[in-house]
């Protein structure tokens, strides 16, 4: 009988700890690239409910800069794109959220100073895919 429940008690404890794999955690992820030969960027978002933020440095020789931002299936959460200049003035801030329309944006940031530019992605308990990109502005 001892030995009946000791294995009872093992098997529920191996239930236990593999039903609750770290896959099944919220996770989400901001990839980006930028040219070499063009100095454009661009990149993917991708989540299961997760969160993520990326902030990098972005040479524009420009005033202003073209952008597009695009979820392609996102349920839930936001996504975030913002840029600074090169005075760190905010010259894009744009969100997308899932549950709402529209599921994409683009245009041209505001003017500001050229030189490096701060470009932050958010993505706030994100639930799908996208894209975005940014290319120095006339």
């Amino acid at each position: 009988m001892k030995n009946l429940l000791k294995i009872s008690l093992l098997m529920v404890l191996l239930v236990a700890f593999t039903s609750c794999s770290k896959d099944d955690n919220p996770t989400a992820t901001v990839n980006s690239s930028i040219s070499a030969s063009t100095g454009n960027f661009n990149g993917d978002v991708l989540g299961n409910g997760g969160d993520a933020s990326k902030t990098f440095t972005w040479p524009n020789s420009e005033v202003t800069a073209d952008y597009n931002m695009d979820i392609t299936s996102s349920v839930t959460g936001t996504f975030r794109f913002q840029m600074m200049d090169a005075d760190g003035t905010t010259v894009l801030d744009r969100t997308l959220n899932g549950s709402l329309e529209p599921d994409s944006f683009s245009g041209v940031t505001n003017i500001g100073v050229a030189g490096d530019w701060t470009v932050t992605l958010t993505l706030t308990n994100f639930n799908g895919d996208g894209s975005y990109s940014a290319s120095s502005g006339n």
